[in-house]
């Protein structure tokens, strides 16, 4: 991406969200989870009279120092990214509540059923719209990356 790209684009970033935070009431967010699956996830979920929108870049399995978890096994690492996106709501002053899109990257398809158990286990009755995609990761040692969308 180029650099005129790169300032188009966060020109593009500036001006939604200030034109989002002019056009939408300051009352809480109106967050409608449209055809639950009963699965931890919703098909979609509409928003609305939101003035904040968090994009958190994929979430990593990495501990505090930067190292992978000491017994490096997925389940391990999936609680470790989950743990780091938390970290990101947390920072912007939002819960897991405010989630309303999650995109999970797995290094491989054999992950998909702890991926399901632990996410239920951290998302428990919430059900944010959920992409899986079974895809190469950045770094060969990380399993999956997790990454979402929040609005307050």
């Amino acid at each position: 991406m180029s650099f005129n790209t790169k300032k188009t684009y966060c020109l593009g970033i500036l001006i939604l969200t200030i034109y989002s935070n002019q056009i939408f009431s300051q009352n809480s967010i109106k967050k409608e989870e449209i055809d639950k699956t009963g699965a931890s996830y919703s098909q979609s979920v509409k928003i609305s009279d939101y003035k904040e929108l968090l994009f958190i870049s994929g979430q990593i399995p990495l501990d505090e120092k930067g190292k992978l978890p000491t017994h490096n096994s997925f389940e391990e690492q999936c609680r470790y990214a989950w743990a780091n996106l938390i970290k990101q709501l947390d920072k912007a002053n939002m819960e897991l509540k405010n989630l309303v899109k999650v995109t999970i990257f797995l290094s491989d398809r054999k992950y998909r059923q702890t991926n399901g158990k632990v996410r239920r286990e951290i998302l428990k009755d919430l059900s944010p719209a959920l992409t899986i995609i079974i895809t190469g990761i950045y770094n060969e040692q990380w399993l999956l990356e997790i990454e979402g969308v929040a609005a307050k």
